[in-house]
Order: C-alpha cells, then structure tokens, then sequence
C-alpha cells in the first residue's frame, strides 16, 4: 500500500510546488512508481511538469471530486497523464476554485479525496500531494487522507511565522478526522545561508519547534536555476543535477525513503 505524503503550507511562494516535483521525480528515478496530485486551483504542479495550459486539459482534479461526490465510478486511469516513466499525474486547474464552493454543502466534505486515494493507493509506492496555499477545505481534504506532511518553509519572518497556524490545524486534524497524521519534518527552503537575518530565522525556527517536530538537517538553498526549471517543465535534479538546489533535493529524497518507507 502506498505512502501518501501532504507538501503543505498556507503560505505561497515557499517552495511547495518545486519540492513536490522534485520529490516525485526523483522517486521515480530510483524505480519508485509515484503518483503526484495537483491539489492548487493554479495548477503550478501540472505546469512544472510539462503541461503548460492546465485550463485547456478536459480530466482534472475537479472531475475526480465530482464523481465522488455524485457516488459515480471512477474508471481505471482516468484524469491521469503520464509524464514520466513511474510518474503518474493528476492535474489540477483553475475549476478547483468552483470546487471548493461545491463542497461546502457536501456530506463528509472532508473526505471527498480521501475516497479517490484510497482507491488508487495501492498502485504507488507513493502518493504526493501539493496543497493550495490556504487551509480551506480543500487542504483539510488532502490532510484526512495523508499518512504524513511535509512542511516546506522559507526561511523568512512571515513564512515561519505562519507556522503556528499550520500546525495547529494539522493536530486539529489528527483529533478529529486523521488519527494517523503525522508531521515528517519542516524543510527549509530558499535559504541564503550568508545572510544574518535567514540564519537568525533558522534558529528562532529551530528553537521554536525543534523539540517537538523534525527539522530536516539540510537545506535548500535559494537559486535562480530552480525558477528556470519551473519554466521547461523538469524538476531542478533533472534540469541541473549538479546545481546545489538538486544536490539538496537528493538528500532530501535519500531522507524520506529512510524514514517514510
């Protein structure tokens, strides 16, 4: 049965995105067979990996929550595409934000996807999710069905200081919808490692939660050469192997497979 991992955090900009890529291609490189779930109605996931008008493509997401919640079946394969050996996709678009509204007058609304993934899950070796940045309903779906999440943080004032929130809503989760959640580790992302100020967040951030979650022993530091990934639509190990954003990433991919399984 497959690992099913959340990327998650409210706030934009922090990474996600390029640490669902990575981490699903780079599991895929290893014989690893990876299903990546777009969950952000910006469809930034699908877009990384090659699809570059997610609004034009006629099997999304949304198309998979309908038919749960209208109790249709769900065909073998359907809404995926294949865009690389082992590496299924499920692309999202922007009639995910229509979906959200669609769900507040649903019974069990905070299962809708766990109903999907519990039906596909043993295809994969793993299951990655990338959230929208929020924690509306869409995210508290995606955390009803994960067996862990990984939280991305730039180290930055804002993005640390949201966390509080996150991991409120996270053990709220755990109570009342996902016994099974847990928090595998904060990753700390685009990180200028000679700046004061970053390296003073790292350790207010460390001090702050080391004790009681992970703070993944590496980080990724910030490059130009990650955004140009984003626009040929490869992940940064692929892109540039040799650039220290992928070397970072390779660690990273090393850790999950050691810890999650």
């Amino acid at each position: 049965m497959g690992k099913v991992i959340g990327i998650i955090n409210q706030k934009g900009g922090v990474g996600k995105t390029t640490t669902a890529t990575s981490l699903g291609a780079g599991l895929a490189a290893q014989g690893k067979k990876v299903l990546l779930v777009d969950a952000d109605a910006q469809g930034s996931l699908t877009i990384c990996l090659g699809y570059d008008e997610p609004d034009s493509l006629n099997e999304t997401i949304s198309n998979i929550f309908m038919k749960v919640i209208n109790e249709e079946d769900i065909p073998d394969g359907y809404a995926l595409l294949h865009p690389r050996e082992n590496l299924d996709l499920v692309p999202s678009n922007v009639e995910l934000c229509a979906m959200e509204m669609t769900l507040i007058s649903v019974m069990s609304r905070e299962y809708v996807l766990r109903t999907y993934i519990e039906q596909v899950r043993d295809n994969y070796d793993y299951i990655i999710i990338d959230c929208m940045p929020s924690l509306g309903i869409m995210t508290i779906n995606v955390l009803a069905c994960v067996d862990s999440v990984i939280i991305p943080c730039q180290a930055a004032y804002l993005s640390v200081k949201g966390l509080q929130m996150l991991v409120k809503t996270i053990f709220t989760v755990k109570k009342r919808l996902n016994p099974n959640i847990k928090i595998e580790g904060i990753l700390l992302t685009k990180v200028r490692g000679t700046t004061n100020n970053a390296k003073e967040i790292i350790t207010a951030l460390k001090d702050a939660y080391g004790s009681d979650i992970k703070i993944y022993s590496f980080e990724i530091p910030e490059s130009v050469k990650a955004e140009e990934a984003t626009t040929v639509g490869k992940s940064i190990i692929e892109y540039a192997p040799k650039n220290p954003v992928a070397k970072a990433y390779r660690l990273f991919i090393e850790e999950v497979i050691e810890n999650v399984g």
